[in-house]
């Protein structure tokens, strides 16, 4: 059973909290405590009737106030969870494509891991915030078999719930070939089976990769192909296998590889907290030995450690 961490507030009153955010943040000094006690302990659709509310009342955006009242990660936490999650998504791939230096790990992470459906709502999102159509950007901003694999994700075409055995094997001798001649076709059709086949299909078809090649998928791309490339196919094949562990490797690398890569763990814990961060976390757990709870403590601190851990939420042997 996977699942996540927020959950729908009982007794849930969006006036009073609209009027306690509003205390809090109209303060002398801002009462960070107030901020993360109600915007973490929300659901999504409860943290929406809460800007509406503070609207009405105050007659400002929240948004607008979070930014102004706070700072550096503390202040992406709060705003982020302010979201839709298909604008989070919008804002998050817009800031990776045209930031100061392109993440293309951001792409990765968002586009090899959406359904159909998310990506559509991600588009019509991303089309009204920033008024730009994501797959030119993707196409203007990102290059060579990188960005075909980006464009093909982004296009939302995926056969879903449908496997057909009697062609697992054709598709596995395809990517083994792949894997073998590297060309340019060959690159172009380990794509668009990765791409474009159902979950349900490709679990099959790695199954007959294995028995075609004697070696699993993951270890030959990572034999066969290096770059972003690469990245984007293996990323596409662990979240075939299990979303949740997909994020929670990518979680485990950005606490230890980079010094704490703070974009990359705000962004995951946001995106899936009402999905499957409680399933992450158990596998992080099973995985790493150390708990994600314990990790995030370990490198960050003050109010903005508070918010993480908030979201990540914890048990008290995990301090």
């Amino acid at each position: 059973q996977i699942q996540g961490m927020i959950f729908p507030a009982p007794n849930f009153n969006p006036i009073m909290d609209a009027q306690l955010l509003g205390g809090a943040l109209q303060g002398i000094s801002c009462e960070k405590d107030v901020l993360i006690d109600i915007l973490t302990q929300r659901c999504n659709s409860q943290r929406l009737m809460i800007a509406e509310a503070y609207r009405d009342m105050y007659g400002r955006d929240l948004i607008t106030d979070l930014k102004e009242s706070l700072s550096h990660h503390f202040k992406e936490v709060m705003v982020g969870l302010m979201y839709p999650p298909a604008s989070y998504d919008a804002h998050e791939l817009w800031h990776a494509l045209k930031g100061v230096d392109m993440e293309e790990k951001c792409l990765i992470d968002i586009l090899a891991s959406r359904s159909n459906m998310e990506i559509f709502q991600i588009k019509e999102a991303y089309l009204m915030q920033y008024n730009n159509d994501l797959q030119q950007d993707i196409d203007s901003e990102t290059s060579g078999h990188f960005r075909d694999t980006l464009m093909n994700l982004a296009q939302g075409t995926r056969m879903e719930g449908y496997a057909d055995p009697s062609t697992a094997a054709q598709d596995a001798m395809i990517l083994w070939e792949a894997c073998q001649q590297k060309t340019g076709e060959h690159k172009n059709m380990l794509q668009m089976i990765l791409c474009n086949r159902s979950y349900q299909q490709l679990w099959m078809v790695f199954q007959e990769f294995q028995n075609i090649s004697g070696q699993d998928i993951v270890d030959a791309i990572n034999e066969c192909y290096d770059g972003y490339f690469q990245e984007l196919l293996v990323a596409i094949v662990l979240c075939v296998r299990d979303k949740p562990s997909y994020f929670a490797y990518r979680l485990y690398h950005a606490i230890h590889d980079f010094g704490f890569h703070n974009k990359t763990v705000i962004r995951i814990l946001i995106a899936r907290s009402e999905i499957d961060l409680m399933t992450i976390r158990q596998r992080y757990k099973e995985r790493y030995g150390k708990s994600l709870f314990h990790d995030i403590k370990h490198f960050a601190s003050g109010h903005y450690e508070s918010a993480l851990l908030a979201i990540c939420a914890g048990d008290a042997e995990e301090y």
